[in-house]
């Protein structure tokens, strides 16, 4: 890639991100999309205020900006728990590691790299990048001592903010943990595997005969789980009858307002359909009495139970301990937040998991394998140059002027961007058919997935299939000069990560605050016959594992070329200062927090972090060779907790709290909206 097709991939990417962030700023002020770009304040019914005036709300404005850096962090704790915070801090991070990085890059490096005469990039008459890079430097020059001085210092200096940014989440979370003592999962546990006890005919009494036998002084109640998709089906129906005869109640006494004939008919017509809904409402009632009685339930006991105790410490002591001499009964975990439980994995046997957790990793192996065919088509595009030697008629593209440009530079990292939006997903998919327990613990392990799906087919096979393009045919005329071409040609891919970099900052976060598929949908619903009716927020859970792994990534990149290639890194700032304003601005207004897992996102974080400072070693000690220069825990928390709580006397209501939390689905109250007859009792009660 030559330094034209560079220059087009940032003139389309920061065009397209100011058309874009100005579209935002003036469909944000507009009250019509106030489900769209407001959804979580309005979920909460908050008031939203909008400018008065008609000429400020259709001119582009960067207020939300100004409004994003005015947000504190205490702010975002409070509202949007640790997890938001930490996505924010890995912003932040980003930020204060390539500042640094920038000065040394394009203080330092930049000029020894360019002004090095007798570099091999210098023989040729070419606008390459390569005369910004490492591979300029001439093999066993002395100015590699500078590239080894630099890595040295951004090695340390990024391990330096790992550590201390560790340490600033370690003191945040303890102090989060003791904010939110009262939840309900600080005082629970989850058992799995509960035998059956022949005697009861049950596994609910085995439960209780256990625990307190062998927590005697801590254990407090049991909640036995049942296999209840039919009975949720059910409260479904019914949930979805006594909306429609709301619905029709609120038509047909509009109608009867109305004196004109045809309006009666419509009137008549209603009152006749509520009849048989309601008919149908009494039956599903019925039916779910029946089931929801205790000799229905028993039969549809699973071995899965969520036990818990009268002190954190108790629940915190039997989660971490083995119960049984039979590993295989009695599998304890902490259990997860009420709201975060998914009840209908815990249905899986426990046995069953592992060959869940071998199909989804069949799965991500062949994804994995077919993602192959778009990375290296995206590389033959880059190489279009090697390309035209081999295949005379692509030699076309020429003939337009600019479009070679565009070709090699644009396309690519947009047709590489659009295959990386799809991975996420996909992989929660997989996720999901593991038997995570718990919606955090999938969206974790999706988390990983993608990471390691990114740094496997984004960066070492783009790498190597654009050596090998590159390489190929030297390769064979002069297969003693393979290691030198590669060292030269892992450096000349910098450029084509430069564009990524722009795609996935500039391009990427500007569609990720437009929201432009939810505004078209938007739209067409509006615009449709059921635009008349009163639109709900579109209201979706903050997407950690697509956020965090595709940051990750980009710090992987930045650190891996730090040295190798310092004219990426005033790029990697755009990146995280842009990220950083758009996802401030979509905790605090669009994604809901649906699960609080107290930072334990922060683990897998470090862990990307130092795998990327591990590579940027190896990469390093690899490219010095071939240059010639070989010289070259919580648990005490709990404690504090329950002592606290006693000392004021908190302890009896958390108790209350607990017993009740982890009621299934299929047992617990439903409220229906409709009116219904006199007669008719509660489905179930309150009490």
């Amino acid at each position: 890639m030559n330094a034209e097709s560079l220059l087009a991939s940032a003139g389309i990417n920061i065009g397209l991100a100011l058309v874009v962030l100005s579209l935002f700023s003036i469909l944000k002020k507009q009250p019509s999309n106030a489900v769209v770009y407001y959804p979580r304040h309005l979920s909460k019914q908050h008031h939203i205020s909008f400018p008065q005036t008609t000429l400020s709300r259709f001119l582009p404005s960067v207020s939300w900006i100004r409004r994003a850096f005015s947000v504190t962090e205490q702010e975002i704790l409070q509202h949007s728990g640790l997890d938001a915070l930490v996505v924010i801090r890995l912003f932040k991070l980003g930020i204060k590691f390539f500042l640094i990085c920038s000065v040394v890059g394009l203080v330092i490096l930049l000029p020894v790299n360019y002004t090095c005469e007798k570099g091999p990039s210098r023989s040729k008459l070419s606008h390459s990048m390569d005369s910004f890079t490492i591979s300029n430097i001439g093999k066993g020059s002395n100015r590699l001592w500078v590239h080894f001085s630099c890595l040295c210092f951004i090695s340390f200096y990024g391990l330096y903010l790992l550590y201390k940014e560790c340490n600033e989440i370690m003191d945040i979370r303890i102090q989060h943990l003791y904010n939110i003592r009262h939840r309900p999962d600080r005082f629970t546990i989850l058992v799995r595997e509960i035998p059956f006890c022949p005697e009861h005919q049950t596994r609910g009494c085995c439960v209780d005969h256990f625990f307190s036998k062998h927590h005697p002084y801590s254990y407090q109640s049991y909640q036995i789980l049942y296999d209840g998709k039919h009975v949720e089906a059910l409260l479904h129906q019914a949930s979805s009858i006594s909306r429609k005869i709301k619905h029709l109640r609120q038509r047909s006494m509009t109608n009867k307002c109305s004196r004109a004939s045809g309006f009666l008919n419509i009137f008549r017509e209603n009152v006749s359909q509520i009849g048989i809904l309601e008919e149908r409402f009494q039956v599903l009632c019925h039916k779910l009495r029946h089931l929801q009685c205790e000799n229905m339930l028993r039969q549809k006991e699973l071995p899965v139970a969520f036990v818990s105790f009268k002190s954190r410490w108790g629940a915190a002591i039997a989660s971490q301990t083995r119960q049984h001499v039979n590993p295989i009964l009695w599998i304890t975990e902490p259990a997860p937040e009420p709201r975060d439980v998914l009840w209908n994995n815990l249905a899986i046997p426990y046995s069953h998991l592992i060959f869940h957790k071998i199909g989804v990793f069949i799965a991500a192996a062949v994804l994995t394998i077919f993602f192959a065919l778009p990375v290296t088509t995206v590389q033959g595009i880059v190489q279009l140059e090697k390309i035209k030697k081999w295949f005379p008629p692509a030699r076309a593209v020429q003939l337009i002027p600019g479009l070679s440009s565009v070709l090699t530079g644009y396309l690519p990292s947009v047709i590489l961007n659009s295959f990386i939006y799809v991975i996420p997903y996909a992989m929660r998919s997989m996720a999901t058919l593991e038997g995570c327990v718990s919606r955090s613990k999938k969206e974790m392990k999706a988390c990983s997935m993608v990471f390691y799906f990114l740094v496997g087919n984004v960066f070492f096979l783009s790498l190597l299939s654009g050596s090998l393009l590159d390489q190929i045919g030297e390769s064979f005329t002069h297969p003693r000069s393979f290691p030198s071409h590669l060292a030269s040609a892992v450096s000349a891919q910098a450029d084509f990560f430069i564009t990524y970099i722009l795609t996935d900052g500039l391009s990427g976060f500007s569609l990720e605050v437009l929201q432009p598929g939810l505004l078209i949908w938007h739209c067409m619903k509006s615009h449709s016959c059921c635009g008349g009716t009163k639109r709900k927020p579109y209201l979706y859970s903050l997407p950690y594992y697509r956020v965090i792994p595709i940051v990750s990534l980009s710090i992987l990149i930045g650190m891996v070329y730090a040295v190798i290639a310092p004219l990426l890194l005033p790029f990697l700032i755009v990146y995280f200062f842009l990220g950083y304003v758009v996802y401030l601005n979509q905790i605090q207004d669009v994604y809901d927090i649906v699960y609080e897992t107290c930072g334990q996102y922060w683990p897998y974080i470090h862990h990307y972090i130092f795998i990327a400072i591990v590579l940027m070693q190896i990469t390093m000690i690899g490219l010095f060779g071939l240059k010639s220069k070989p010289a070259a825990s919580i648990s005490t928390n709990a404690m504090e907790a329950d002592e606290s709580d006693e000392r004021e006397g908190l302890m009896e209501a958390n108790r209350e709290n607990v017993i009740n939390a982890y009621r299934p689905p299929c047992l617990r109250p439903m409220n229906f909206t409709s009116p219904k007859p006199s007669s008719m009792q509660p489905l179930v009660s309150s009490t």
